[in-house]
């Protein structure tokens, strides 16, 4: 199964969006919905930030990335949206 990650990058630390990942990124959030398909775990990530004030609360410099990781990976060592 795989879940959404939402990474929160700063353009001052990771100037191209691909560079950004969970070890450099500012803040980490699992979103709730696992699937087994990788381009529906995208979409849920994206409906998932579309739905919160995440994107509103960014400030100027940082920018959001959607990745798919598996569900056992991510759960042990990120913290679940909303906590």
């Amino acid at each position: 199964m795989l879940t959404a990650l939402v990474l929160i990058c700063s353009v001052s630390v990771t100037p191209d969006l691909r560079d950004c990942t969970r070890e450099n990124a500012i803040d980490v959030m699992r979103t709730p919905v696992q699937t087994a398909n990788p381009a529906t775990c995208f979409l849920h990530g994206q409906a998932f930030v579309a739905q919160t004030s995440i994107a509103q609360d960014l400030r100027g410099t940082d920018r959001i990335k959607i990745v798919c990781a598996r569900s056992a990976s991510a759960s042990a060592k990120i913290k679940p949206a909303g906590q």
